[in-house]
This record gives structure tokens, sequence and C-alpha cells, in this order.
């Protein structure tokens, strides 16, 4: 959490927390992965009800909810497979709580920089973190509760209906919706301010601003790809072992912004006059009617008026 106190004390809490940090944004990286593969692994080999013998449910004779389900098959491999589905789900709630852990130190570090910034968002990460490893976990065990009473039961289509609708697997959900909005939102606001006071470079604080989107809406299939490459890279600049070094910000413990672009075009310029023995260009001269004096137009207009 950030500390009160002067840049010297912040620099000195930011250093000792550095390495654990970065261990949680590995483990987050690593294990939200693996969790995810796992899962997908278990359950590739699922059968799957036909629709033609979804359709047959809908027309036989009678009423359909006591009729015969077609997806036995494919909950009893669900059933078989349960202890590999939640072992899966326990290692991807451990990812979220590193997730937690990792954004909770990167939002302390711009507190430290930004005394304006948020203090909610010092404790949103760690809050909605614990909310989406408790949902992950609680869903898994609230269906394969129910599958296995499924299974038990006549296998009606009411009785698979009933899987999705018990009251452990809605609870599951009412965590889920707060916990995954949470850190979509804890993603975004930390990313876009690590970047404003320079913490983290353009190109981090936007990746990690789109892991925050795709926590909502997951474009591209499942797997956590944007995410867990965010993370990494948040890893290696935490151990200060980034390519280009870290940034400024880091070791003076003030906000650096990054330079505007015109700011960089500037530089690229003295720069390259440096190197052929030239003076620095002149900056550009500010155009006409930018420092608040009257435009030529308005002068012409005055004119007109005394005229009349």
């Amino acid at each position: 959490m950030a500390v009160e106190g002067t840049t010297e004390e912040h620099l000195a809490w930011e250093a000792r927390q550095r390495r654990g940090a970065a261990i949680a944004a590995i483990l987050a990286a690593l294990l939200t992965f693996v969790g995810t593969v796992w899962r997908f692994t278990a359950l590739s080999g699922a059968p799957r009800a036909g629709f033609l013998g979804a359709l047959d449910e809908t027309v036989a004779e009678g009423p359909v909810g006591s009729a015969p389900s077609q997806r036995v098959e494919t909950f009893r491999f669900y059933d078989d497979n349960a202890i590999n589905v939640l072992l899966s789900s326990v290692v991807t709630a451990l990812g979220y709580l590193a997730l937690g852990w990792a954004l909770t130190y990167l939002a302390a570090a711009v507190r430290n920089r930004r005394p304006e910034f948020p203090k909610a968002l010092l404790y949103l990460p760690i809050v909605v973190a614990v909310l989406q490893a408790l949902s992950t976990i609680v869903s898994t065990i609230a269906t394969g509760s129910a599958v296995s009473d499924f299974l038990a039961g006549p296998k009606t289509v009411d009785a698979a209906h009933d899987i999705f609708a018990g009251g452990l697997t809605v609870f599951a959900q009412v965590l889920g919706i707060p916990g995954s909005l949470g850190l979509a939102l804890a993603l975004v606001m930390i990313s876009l301010n690590a970047m404003r006071v320079g913490l983290l470079t353009r190109f981090m604080g936007v990746i990690g601003m789109i892991s925050g989107a795709l926590l909502v809406i997951p474009l591209g299939g499942p797997l956590p790809i944007v995410q867990c490459f965010w993370l990494i890279m948040l890893a290696v600049l935490f151990l200060d072992r980034s390519p280009g070094g870290s940034p400024p910000a880091w070791r003076t413990g003030r906000a650096e912004p990054w330079p505007s672009s015109a700011d960089m075009r500037a530089q690229r310029q003295k720069t390259a006059a440096a190197e052929r023995g030239e003076p620095a260009p002149e900056p550009e001269p500010e155009p006409v009617g930018a420092s608040g004096g009257p435009s030529p137009s308005a002068s012409a207009a005055k004119r007109k008026r005394k005229r009349r």
C-alpha cells in the first residue's frame, strides 16, 4: 500500500516491495494461462448433443420437460473430469489473486507520484480479485454438485436445465459480475494513470488497457494471451530488467510525463543538428493569433466599423 512521507520514503518502500510484486505478476500470467488451458483440455473431448436430438425433445409427444435429456453423455463426461476442472479453477483463482497483488503495487506507485489518484483504486484490485477467485471456485463446485445430482436422478430435460439454475450457481454469478468488471476497471484505470505519470511506457499502458477490455469482451478466444504478455512485461519492468531501462519516474519518485509528439520532433531535430555540427534549430514560431492578440481579419473589421 502507498506510504505517507517523503519521496525517499516512497522509493524505499517500492524497493522493498518490488521483488514480491514482480513474482506476483509472473504467477498471475502463468497460473491464469495454465488454469485456462488445463480446463479447456479437460473438457475438449466432451460429447455434444446433436441438433436432431435436441429437436426430438421439442417435438416429442407429452411434456418436453419430462422427456430424457440428450445431454446425459455430456454431463457424464463432465462428472468423470470434475477433479481436473476443479483443480484448473483453483489454479486460475490463484492467478486472479496474484493479479490483484501486482496491480495494487502499481497503483500504490502511481499514488506516490500523483496524490490526486483516487485512493479507492488502491483497494479495488485486491477486493475484486478475491471476488473473481471465489466466483471461479464456487461456480465449479456448484456445477459439479449439480451434475452429480442430475446423473443420480431421472435425467430429464427439466433436470438438465436446473443444473445451471441452482442457488449456489446464481450466487457464483453474482460474485463474478462485479469481480470481472472491477478487474477490467482496475486494469484500465491503473494502466492509464501509470502511463500518465511515466511509470509505464505508452506501449505498456495501451496493452494494459486492452487487457482490461478483453476481460469483459474476450475477443479471439478464452486464452488470456494479451493479459499474460502484459504481466510478464510488467514483471520485467518491476525487476528493472527492461531492454531500454526503466522509465525515469521509477528512479526519481516523481511524475515524469512522456514528451508530446512536438517535443520528440524537436529533440530529434536537435540531435540531428548536433551530429552535423550545426547550431540547434530555433523553436517553431507561434501561429498568428495564438498569443491572444487581435487577428488581421478582426483588425480589418474594426477599421470598417470606424469608417461607418
